[in-house]
């Protein structure tokens, strides 16, 4: 299973807002409500917000076994 919890983290870290992702970023509002929800992202999207945040993939998604 996919969890995006680690990206709410590092945002509040460094003070990211969902703001910024949907106007600066280019992540649009079905994108983002499907991280809210751990589901299915493209590559390019999680390159998009690793750029944004200067950060890996690790620091923004994890894997949870069920």
């Amino acid at each position: 299973m996919i969890d995006f919890s680690p990206m709410w983290k590092l945002m509040q870290e460094k003070g990211i807002s969902q703001y910024y992702l949907l106007k600066k970023v280019g992540i649009d509002n079905k994108t983002l409500y499907s991280i809210k929800n751990n589901g299915n992202i493209t590559l390019l999207t999680l390159e998009k917000l690793c750029r944004a945040m200067q950060c890996t993939p690790n620091d923004i998604v994890r894997f949870i076994d069920d």
